[in-house]
């Protein structure tokens, strides 16, 4: 048995350093929109997106106007993908329901799900002004039921992208504005003099919104770490080398640093999507990025057995996991670790990336080993809640409480309960002693 790197990415240690001039830019970055808010705001806006109205807040009035250049065709296609996302986050939704359990006469113990009260959702633009995200952060969170849901993209060539703006509005945002980069993600979570603070931000990005949000974490809550993109093909010989080549290269044109990777028991495949990948290359409108990705990114590893192969998968964790075998249910049973997985050669990643329903918004650097992706469930917070309804539940549970703080050493903490045991148990516990 063995593993074959038959093409390796660019070393880690080499991509830790990348990773360490990013974390340093952004950090100086947020502490200057911290310390000047809208000015600081306003100064990067013009230095990186050459933007600066006399408000980055859109008004109805502007909504409407973008909304109007967008071509009929086209909104019905917006539509048509809100409708299947919304679908499926109402399904998701109705799947987390409040409990209530009575778990001895008397002790009554709940939960709610109560939607997080803000929300900033930042939506990509750049190079490609990713329409879609706007329906995976803004219509999701609307599902959810949040109050306040703001959403931020940059601009394109100079103005509002009309159908960012078109699917934010339709989504649910409540306010739009445009901004870009970290300075959306920055004035966003800190707040400045006219942008109110959100108290969750969501969304994926390029290498910079993603150290943002990660240096943001914890003043504010996140969705999860996303981004740059990630895609891997798990295949064999039932498929070919063009089908694994093009599914490759068609997340490598996300950026300069998106990882793809080929993981394969078939030489020949392995061999002939190298191939192709070339050849695609030589025609594809965006190989300016996609070959400096799949130069720096790319990987290509033989396997002798499926075990192998899911066992390397798991490891990497990668974000898109595309599955193309002779035993794809197997793999769905077996992964553990990924952040979606499309399953058999008529699926793939741009269908889950733009339409089909499930969302885009994925976990990267193998953060698919702890949490999965953005969700409805991700702008719920479980919240727990306690009833004693009976004497003889707050003298029963008293007791098991006062001994087992005794038992930590917590005097005060006994003292609750003892207290209880007292009034409502009609005993008399000596002061800072356990209940019998």
């Amino acid at each position: 048995m063995a593993i074959t790197h038959l093409k390796r990415g660019k070393p880690e240690a080499e991509r830790a350093e990348d990773d360490a001039r990013v974390r340093a830019s952004v950090e100086g970055i947020l502490a200057d929109i911290e310390a000047r808010g809208d000015a600081a705001v306003r100064d990067l806006a013009q230095k990186f997106d050459g933007y600066a109205p006399p408000s980055f807040r859109l008004s109805p009035s502007e909504i409407e106007a973008a909304m109007q250049k967008v071509s009929t065709r086209d909104m019905e296609d917006i539509r048509f993908a809100q409708t299947q996302i919304r679908r499926f986050a109402q399904a998701q939704r109705a799947s987390m329901t409040d409990i209530e359990v009575e778990t001895l006469p008397g002790v009554i113990l709940g939960h709610r799900n109560i939607p997080v009260q803000s929300v900033g959702c930042y939506v990509p633009g750049g190079k490609f002004p990713m329409v879609a995200s706007a329906h995976m952060s803004v219509l999701t969170a609307s599902v959810a039921g949040v109050p306040r849901i703001i959403a931020s993209a940059p601009p394109v060539k100079g103005e509002p992208h009309p159908a960012i703006v078109a699917a934010m509005h339709l989504g649910g945002a409540h306010e739009i504005y445009v901004l870009g980069g970290i300075q959306a993600v920055g004035a966003m979570a800190l707040g400045t003099e006219t942008i109110e603070p959100v108290h969750m931000l969501v969304g994926p990005g390029n290498a910079f919104v993603a150290e943002a949000k990660r240096q943001l974490y914890g003043r504010v809550g996140i969705d999860l770490f996303a981004g740059p993109t990630e895609t891997m093909v798990i295949a064999d010989d039932t498929v070919d080398a063009e089908i694994c080549a093009t599914d490759l290269l068609g997340q490598a044109e996300h950026g300069y640093n998106s990882p793809a990777c080929l993981i394969t028991k078939s030489r020949k495949l392995a061999e002939g999507t190298l191939a192709e990948i070339d050849r695609l290359l030589a025609i594809l409108p965006t190989a300016e990025t996609a070959a400096v990705s799949w130069r720096d990114y790319g990987d290509v590893i033989v396997c002798d057995t499926h075990e192998e192969m899911l066992s390397v998968a798991n490891d990497m964790a990668y974000e898109h996991v595309q599955v193309m075998t002779d035993r794809d249910d197997w793999y769905l049973d077996q992964m553990h670790s990924y952040g979606a997985l499309f399953l058999g050669p008529r699926t793939n990643v741009a269908n889950g990336d733009k339409v089909i329903g499930t969302n885009h918004t994925l976990p990267t650097k193998k953060a698919g080993r702890y949490t999965g992706g953005l969700w409805v469930g991700k702008f719920l917070k479980t919240h727990s809640y306690q009833r004693v309804t009976t004497d003889a539940a707050a003298a029963e549970i008293g007791a098991y409480g006062s001994r087992l703080c005794m038992l930590e050493g917590f005097v005060g903490h006994a003292e609750q309960c003892n207290i209880r045991v007292r009034r409502y148990g009609g005993r008399n516990v000596p002061f800072g002693e356990a209940a019998q």
